[in-house]
């Protein structure tokens, strides 16, 4: 289990961990709507693309999984810092 996440070894391909640059104020939310993930190649890519002033932050994540709601729900890892 990760962040409320059970992950499922036989579906790794569903859900995975990856590098994105999430606009939302930063707070304590630990997970995020698929319209406000936009996932990246790499790290660097992640951290090249962010701009903290227009709320657009990197982090790494593990995603898309779907709510109970029917949303596609990125959850944080960690955030990423330059």
């Amino acid at each position: 289990m990760k962040g409320g996440l059970t992950l499922d070894p036989e579906a790794a391909h569903l859900v995975t961990r990856c590098f994105a640059v999430v606009a939302v104020r930063r707070g304590s939310r630990k997970r995020f709507p698929e319209t406000c993930v936009e996932t990246m190649p790499s790290a660097d890519a992640a951290l090249a693309a962010a701009d903290p002033a227009r709320h657009r932050h990197a982090a790494e994540v593990m995603g898309p999984s779907r709510s109970s709601e029917g949303v596609r729900l990125y959850y944080l890892v960690r955030w990423l810092e330059a």
